[in-house]
């Protein structure tokens, strides 16, 4: 089965991703809307929060197998 849209796996999760949004948001120097609405990005504003939020999951990720060994 296929997923459509920008629905969240675990809804509950909503908050905590919105959070971590706004962190790679600021990281990167882009001010995101607090209302949800940030179709006046342009498109390397968007990949660079993308982008950022893509490099702290991977390095969490590395961070846990380092430490599982």
């Amino acid at each position: 089965m296929s997923r459509s849209g920008n629905t969240n796996l675990v809804p509950e999760a909503k908050a905590a991703l919105d959070k971590f949004k706004m962190e790679a948001a600021s990281e990167v120097g882009v001010t995101l809307n607090s209302n949800g609405y940030n179709g006046d990005l342009t498109s390397r504003q968007a990949g660079s929060v993308g982008g950022q939020m893509v490099k702290r999951m991977v390095e969490k990720y590395e961070n846990e197998i380092k430490n599982s060994k």
